[in-house]
């Protein structure tokens, strides 16, 4: 665990607002070409401590996973799980966040956590 309790870091996020549509109804009936959208920036002070309790309890839920699959496994197949690597985030609450595939993900940065098998 980390000493001090005041320790806190900075998480930068960005969001995009949604778009209001526009049927025409305010400029009398005429279509009015939609504005662009700018992304906001923010700043996020967070407790290191909150990190480091949130992946913590990530971490414990993505062991027991882990050792789920692994006993999915026959043991006379001859195969063994030997690797992962998994993609998280940490939004701008400290909440640390498994980064699926598809859908609309616009992180540009994360964590990239890789486990792999112990030498036997």
């Amino acid at each position: 665990m980390l000493e001090a309790d005041n320790e806190t870091i900075w998480i930068i996020t960005t969001e995009t607002p949604q778009a209001e549509e526009d049927n025409g109804s305010k400029s009398g009936g005429s279509w009015r070409k939609p504005s662009a959208i700018t992304p906001v920036t923010k700043a996020n002070k967070v407790s290191a401590q909150k990190v480091e309790a949130e992946l913590s309890k990530f971490l414990q839920v993505v062991s027991g996973l882990l050792s789920c699959a692994q006993k999915q496994v026959p043991p006379d197949s001859g195969l063994r799980l030997d690797e992962i690597e998994l993609s998280v985030e940490v939004n701008g609450q400290g909440e640390v966040k498994f980064l699926g595939t598809g859908g609309k993900v616009g992180t540009k940065g994360g964590i990239t956590l890789k486990f792999k098998r112990a030498s036997s």
